[in-house]
């Protein structure tokens, strides 16, 4: 629980810097099980501005002076200019400063202490195998990062990082706990210019909507920046703004890593599926937090960070969401959860029936479709991209050769030799974790388990049952299309959204 002192601290330097705050519509209180936020003190209604606060007071590579004391050229040479490293040598660097640090206000009320994955022992890790969140907590980058670039930076200039704190002030203990801090509560804030607010404005209602909604941000909630999820440095998806991890695996995803920045106060409010009730807005000069919906007294003020699944939250911000589901599953859960499958899944299971180059096909498959991995939703449907795969893989050696020339990927189509295929994948995709189904079900009625065991269980059982419903829905097309009435079954269409991942490391 934050100590009352250091929020009074907090909003009064907030005040201090020039920040807006209505403290007649919204106070910052401890919230049981969703730690530090914001709650309305009255009845608020829609299109409120609950609090302003100048850019300059947002917190980037931008607005910290380290990068121009350092020296443009210097920072670009120690790669302090890609990924998230600079922004977190800005941060250590104002930490160290102390009271006087212009942030020295706002660094003090950001935790130090993450219930996330980068921060779990050995055992609780291991209740995360075959999830999505493994290959994507990324601390083995982000010490890279490190000892790389930014050990090499500060020792280069003593006179603005003195040797005596180098083992305090920038160990890498501090370096991971800025970067979760950056990770977890960091938002996308691009410079303005007229031509945001133009093409703003081009996004409009034709009704002629409330000009403050023409001027929604291009600033958004950092949720970090991959479906492959990258780590402390490090999914989300699709809907999700962008953002980056502090490996910088993702940086070709977002224009500028300086366009990262810390927005104090709006990084205050949580975020619940499907919750949001307000939502920051840009101005030249000023963000706006502005309500969306009217607030109740006494109820949650909620900003959004996309509605991403289970294993993006639980990497990132240390919980997940439980919620009803919608058919075809039943139960709680995230409605938004995924299920990533590798594409070397769907080459094994199609090996032994290829008529051809296998390598050859897969490398040509990379080159054109650009994806290694398939996401799967909660819709259950397949994705087209590997029903393609599926298909080149298994085509005649001259239907292969026509492709190639046409530079064209074939069709994705639900058929008779596909079918055994992909349910080998679905098949092998579930035993890539060490617990079944309904075990983890059982799991979840112990009230003795760990609060990390049990985000781990609610995130791999999420998963499960995406890939048991598509297994189920997948057999009994099989068992439709041996009875020859394919055109009967229309609940089985492949799914148009494309495959997430990233192209192959090779």
């Amino acid at each position: 629980m934050a100590d009352p002192d250091t929020t009074s601290a907090f909003v009064a330097w907030f005040k201090d810097h020039n920040g807006a705050l209505d403290a007649s519509s919204m106070q910052l209180s401890d919230i049981p099980g969703h730690g530090k936020g914001a709650l309305a003190v009255r009845d608020i209604p829609d299109g409120h501005t609950l609090f302003e606060i100048p850019r300059d007071l947002t917190l980037s590579t931008r607005t910290s002076s380290l990068p121009e004391r350092f020296g443009r050229t210097a920072w670009k040479n120690y790669g302090l200019d890609k990924g998230w490293v600079g922004l977190i040598l800005c941060m250590i660097w104002e930490e160290s400063l102390g009271n006087t640090s212009k942030w020295s206000g706002y660094l003090n009320i950001l935790p130090s202490t993450f219930i996330t994955p980068m921060f779990w022992t050995d055992d609780d890790l291991n209740e995360l195998k075959g999830t999505a969140v493994v290959d994507k907590i990324g601390r083995e980058d982000a010490e890279r990062d490190y000892n790389e670039k930014l050990i090499p930076a500060i020792q280069s200039r003593p006179d603005l990082f003195p040797p005596s704190t180098h083992s305090t002030c920038f160990s890498v203990e501090r370096y991971h706990v800025m970067g979760s801090r950056i990770l977890s509560r960091s938002f996308h804030v691009e410079p303005w210019t007229n031509e945001d607010l133009e093409e703003d404005h081009d996004h409009g209602e034709e009704d002629g909507s409330d000009d403050q909604e023409n001027l929604e941000a291009n600033v958004s909630q950092s949720s970090a920046m991959d479906v492959d999820e990258p780590s402390e440095n490090a999914e989300p998806p699709q809907e999700q703004t962008q953002k980056m991890d502090e490996d910088g695996e993702d940086e070709e995803d977002i224009d500028n890593p300086a366009d990262i920045a810390m927005v104090p106060m709006a990084d205050m409010l949580n975020a619940r599926f499907e919750s949001e009730n307000a939502k920051l807005f840009y101005e030249e000069n000023i963000l706006r937090m502005v309500t969306t919906k009217p607030i109740k007294r006494g109820e949650q003020i909620w900003n959004t960070y996309g509605d991403p699944p289970n294993s993006y939250l639980l990497r990132r911000y240390g919980h997940v969401d439980v919620v009803p589901l919608r058919p075809p599953l039943k139960g709680e859960g995230n409605p938004a959860d995924v299920v990533e499958i590798r594409a070397d899944l769907v080459v094994a299971a199609a090996s032994h029936r290829s008529k051809g180059d296998m390598q050859e096909r897969v490398d040509w498959w990379l080159e054109l479709a650009d994806d290694d991995t398939f996401v799967v939703e909660t819709d259950c449907e397949v994705p087209k991209e590997l029903i393609s795969l599926i298909h080149l893989l298994l085509l005649s050696r001259a239907d292969w050769q026509k492709l190639q020339a046409k530079e064209k990927l074939p069709k994705a189509k639900l058929t008779s030799d596909i079918i055994p295929i992909a349910i080998e994948v679905f098949r092998k995709r579930l035993e890539e974790y060490s617990t079944s189904l309904k075990e983890d079900e059982r799991l979840l009625e112990d009230p003795a388990l760990s609060l990390n065991k049990r985000n781990a269980v609610i995130v791999r059982l999420g998963e499960k049952r995406i890939l048991k419903c598509t297994l189920e829905r997948l057999q009994s097309l099989k068992t439709t299309v041996g009875r020859g009435n394919t055109n009967k079954r229309k609940d089985m269409q492949p799914s148009e959204k494309s495959g997430q991942g990233k192209k192959a490391r090779r």
